[in-house]
């Protein structure tokens, strides 16, 4: 098992320590790291083992749909895993599932933590490509060559370019393809499946009460889209003031 002791400070670290806990309670091997995201852009031989030495993978992290792509993106080989959710489910939630699903183990197991030697804070952006367009808007808002991109490809070339907590290029794409595994709000941006919070229409197109609902929707979209355009320029705008401000130090 994986267990990513996150960094971030997207769950708190009563709740951390809980999970710890919990887990060390299993009969099976758990390997804490601190934290995925560094080891997914630093150190990637590490998870490259933890795969060959085990058949079955449990990764107690953030939302699968991070998880997933950052592999992806990163070129990870990680076989036949599974992703628990510790920013949704309890870390009683946690140890009831996987005490459901592991097998018995005759053999006696190791938790083992590892640090990762990375200095810079692991924040950057993943790329859910099945989402993706390549429209391009998420490289030519970022000013910091995170992201290399022409009409057929998007990349994340240089993922510590990226300045911590700002997720603002995310913001602007339209199909809400670029993820931020370390953003702290629970939405679509840091993982979520995108659709669940998307307002609903109505089933009957000649209705006039759907015309108006419809037209109303749009309005809320549009209303919604332009607060995203000005909190994204607004984390773009501070990301730049604290690079001017330790250029200067």
């Amino acid at each position: 098992m994986i267990y990513c002791q996150c960094g971030a400070g997207i769950i708190s670290k009563e709740k951390q320590d809980k999970i710890s806990g919990a887990i060390q309670e299993l009969n099976t091997d758990v390997v804490e790291l601190h934290d995925l995201c560094a080891y997914s852009v630093n150190e990637k031989e590490v998870l490259g083992e933890i795969n060959s030495k085990y058949k079955k993978k449990w990764v107690v992290a953030c939302y699968p749909r991070a998880i997933d792509n950052m592999f992806r993106q990163n070129k990870i080989e990680m076989d036949d895993y599974e992703v628990l959710n510790f920013r949704v489910q309890s870390s009683t939630q946690i140890k009831a599932e996987l005490d459901e699903k592991l097998e018995e183990n005759s053999e006696p197991s190791v938790y083992e933590v590892k640090q990762n030697s990375l200095e810079v804070p692991a924040w950057y952006p993943v790329i859910d490509k099945e989402r993706c367009t390549y429209c391009g808007k998420c490289a030519r808002f970022c000013v910091f060559g995170v992201y290399k991109f022409s009409k057929k490809s998007l990349e994340v070339v240089e993922p510590l370019n990226c300045k911590n907590n700002c997720p603002a290029c995310g913001r602007t794409c339209p199909t809400s393809a670029i993820i931020f595994p370390r953003l702290p709000e629970n939405s679509k941006l840091s993982g979520a499946e995108p659709g669940a919070d998307e307002p609903q229409s109505a089933s009957t197109p000649n209705d006039g009460l759907f015309v108006m609902l419809n037209e109303r929707n749009k309005t809320r979209r549009n209303i919604f889209r332009n607060d995203m355009m000005q909190l994204a320029e607004d984390e773009k705008r501070k990301a730049i003031e604290e690079l001017k401000r330790r250029a200067k130090e």
